[in-house]
């Protein structure tokens, strides 16, 4: 039974535990309403019934992008995640979401776009979410400023960009849930610990509260997995490239011009025990 225990509390965090939270958290209506009016306070006629989710699935994969969508009151809202690295790729994810979103759109509606009457289109509402540190970072983000530097380009792509603030809306509040899962991990690692800490400091904070007092069984099972899928690269590459140092060895040994303590030179990511086990495989065959 301890063993039991001692497994699952070494159970690895998924990598996207962030991102798998992001999208449980907005596809209930309830929070994706205050997430509308946190952007739109304005809008007194905003009602869960006339909220519709049209976040793309990933049909191809199984990775979690952090991107949402949603259309209210003739608005198509779309918000991509951006984790505390920073980059202004996220203006391409933004660019090929709201093409992929208009596509779907269009076949829901049953528009055609090739015969001359004008298709109807939702106004386009683009947001990043960061949840690293603000910095210098601009608060609006242009395809033209980025990419070309500022030309005047035939297509346009602008996001507003959403940090941390002093705020206490679901946004702000998800971005904190965000960094004190990043600071849980940097004391315990991808471990359970860090998960039930983040849940713990959270709820204490006020952080989320309702949504973890209500789905904590589901957020734990969300951000936990037996297989860390960073690591699972990691190995991968490092078996690739273990391959081919073998393979670079195999070559020079057989050549017989360098000898085993020369080859190590070329050659260390293998280890003399390795090359000489090499060594014996190929004379063998000789």
């Amino acid at each position: 039974m301890q063993d039991n225990t001692k497994q699952t509390q070494e159970v690895m965090a998924k990598r996207t535990a962030k991102n798998s939270v992001f999208l449980d958290l907005f596809q209930n209506k309830s929070y994706l309403l205050k997430l509308y009016k946190t952007l739109h306070p304005e809008d007194t006629t905003a009602t869960e019934d006339s909220l519709t989710d049209v976040t793309i699935e990933n049909v191809l994969t199984d990775n979690l992008y952090n991107d949402l969508g949603f259309i209210v009151n003739n608005k198509l809202m779309i918000l991509i995640e951006a984790q505390s690295t920073w980059t202004m790729n996220i203006l391409v994810r933004v660019l090929l979401y709201l093409a992929q979103s208009y596509h779907e759109y269009f076949q829901r509606t049953s528009q055609n776009y090739y015969k001359s009457k004008k298709v109807k289109m939702p106004k386009p509402e683009l947001y990043v979410i960061f949840t690293g540190n603000k910095g210098r970072k601009p608060d609006k983000i242009f395809l033209s400023k980025e990419f070309f530097e500022g030309a005047d380009i035939d297509i346009e792509v602008k996001a507003k960009v959403i940090y941390e603030s002093d705020k206490d809306d679901i946004i702000n509040q998800y971005i904190i849930f965000c960094k004190v899962f990043n600071e849980e991990t940097k004391q315990h690692g991808m471990t359970q610990k860090a998960v039930t800490e983040t849940i713990r400091i959270c709820k204490d904070r006020n952080v989320l509260r309702e949504y973890l007092l209500e789905r904590e069984k589901e957020v734990v099972t969300i951000m936990m997995s037996l297989f860390d899928e960073e690591q699972i690269m990691k190995s991968f590459i490092k078996s690739e490239r273990h391959d081919e140092a073998k393979e670079t060895a195999e070559r020079m040994i057989r050549k017989g011009k360098m000898s085993l303590e020369e080859i190590a030179d070329y050659v260390p990511s293998l280890s003399f025990e390795e090359l000489k086990e090499l060594e014996a495989e190929i004379m063998q065959l000789a």
